[in-house]
């Protein structure tokens, strides 16, 4: 295998990546930048808004209840009075009503209650879309990343299988190699192509969905700037250290608490619409027909009490136990759940940082020494594996990438477990 045609099999490789694949004219699209547009009008955080907004205007319309009604009432009607001329006299009336509450028993303040405690769920449901979104789109500009580097490998792979088949081919015409040999060699080489070509798909593929997480369809980034993520080395304190601040920080579960207690303020009303309300009312009016019954200003208090409502009241109670009781199981399970998903990330992070990641180093350490072997017996004609080699070292140099962007994956989704940055929670460990 002569060096000259192992570069020469790698520019062609090269030059038959796609025009997307190629670097352009511009700026790197950087992690910071991709995250920056997790926050743009996505569908689901649109969707996560819009029920927000539906929480907010509830809670208008249970604050509002108690507020002044004003009513104006005209009529136009004709009377015949029971004595005096037989002929109907005009009756006409203009009124102006104005009612409100003073006091109703904590309906009102119960709803209000309710119906503050379902936004403080829709404002926790929002935190948590958004964190979603952030960790859909780091883990798609991880997985363009990783198929670029996947490409790069399997047509270091692809160079070295051709080479390796044109060297046959020529030691074959003075009788050193069979026929044999040169057909198990170009499969190798076929094979190696499919790779390649099946990874230079997966990254066109990776390209769009990063476009699509980033809410930029059909916008496929050429180039992505590989990020140090330097905070992969934090340390990671202890399961049981961390379950209880999840436990008070988790969105889900702040979110589900607060359904719960919206639940239990709608029962509270309802048990309160047994009780009395108190209005205060003032009323003017005018009249076409004067009589000694009717009055032009009058105020007073009106007391109403409801005595009975059939099972009206019951049937919604009941209604709201139901839905409370389907609330706390759910509370109950999710918790469990998300226990569960913080030990499994713990977990993964534990093994990343201890074994798979030092694994990972030491392959790199090994493939570099055994590559600069490779060259030196490549030089004095020993050998023949240097394209061998400088594939196997790109490989290892993947797995370690690939490690790294599972810590950074796994940091992500520990924090948004926690609810809060993981160094706020160091700072409260100390």
């Amino acid at each position: 295998m002569t060096l000259a045609r192992l570069g020469l099999a790698l520019a062609l490789v090269v030059w038959l990546m796609p025009g997307s694949l190629a670097a352009p004219a511009g700026k790197r699209l950087t992690l910071a930048e991709a995250l920056a547009a997790a926050d743009s009008a996505h569908p689901d955080l649109m969707l996560a808004e819009a029920e927000r907004a539906v929480a907010l205007a509830e809670q208008e319309a249970a604050a509002s209840r108690s507020d002044l009604s004003v009513n104006l009432e005209a009529g136009l009607r004709r009377a015949r009075p029971s004595t005096g001329p037989d002929s109907s006299l005009s009756d006409n009336t203009l009124k102006l009503n104005a009612r409100k509450n003073l006091y109703d028993f904590g309906r009102t303040a119960l709803s209000e209650q309710a119906a503050k405690a379902v936004v403080e769920a829709r404002e926790n449901g929002l935190l948590e879309a958004r964190d979603r979104r952030r960790i859909e789109v780091m883990a798609r500009f991880f997985n363009v990343l990783a198929a670029d580097l996947q490409l790069a490998t399997d047509s270091e792979f692809t160079a070295v299988a051709y080479v390796s088949a044109e060297n046959a081919r020529d030691r074959a015409k003075v009788g050193q190699v069979s026929a044999a040999d040169i057909a198990e060699l170009e499969h190798r080489y076929q094979e190696a192509a499919l790779r390649r070509n099946a990874s230079q798909a997966r990254t066109r593929l990776a390209r769009a969905q990063l476009a699509s997480a980033m809410n930029q369809p059909g916008l496929l980034a050429a180039e992505l700037e590989d990020p140090e993520l330097a905070t992969n080395n934090r340390s990671v304190p202890e399961y049981e250290a961390l379950l209880p601040v999840m436990r008070a920080h988790n969105p889900r579960i702040r979110a589900q608490l607060a359904l719960l207690d919206a639940a239990r303020q709608r029962m509270e009303a309802l048990r309160a619409d047994n009780s009395p309300m108190l209005d205060a009312e003032i009323e003017a009016a005018g009249y076409s027909r004067e009589t000694a019954s009717r009055d032009h200003l009058r105020a007073g208090v009106v007391l109403t009490w409801p005595l009975y409502q059939g099972r009206r009241v019951s049937a919604q109670l009941a209604r709201e136990q139901a839905l409370f009781h389907k609330l706390q199981a759910e509370t109950g399970k999710l918790g469990m759940d998300l226990a569960d998903s913080l030990l499994e990330v713990w977990s993964e992070l534990e093994q990343l940082q201890r074994s798979v990641r030092a694994a990972a180093r030491k392959q790199v350490e090994y493939r570099d020494l055994a590559l600069d072997r490779a060259r030196g017996q490549y030089e004095v004609e020993l050998k023949t594996n240097l394209g061998d080699a400088m594939a196997a070292t790109m490989e290892a140099k993947l797995r370690e990438r690939r490690t790294e962007y599972q810590l950074a994956l796994a940091f992500a989704r520990l924090e948004a477990l926690l609810g809060k940055p993981l160094e706020e929670e160091g700072q409260v460990q100390k």
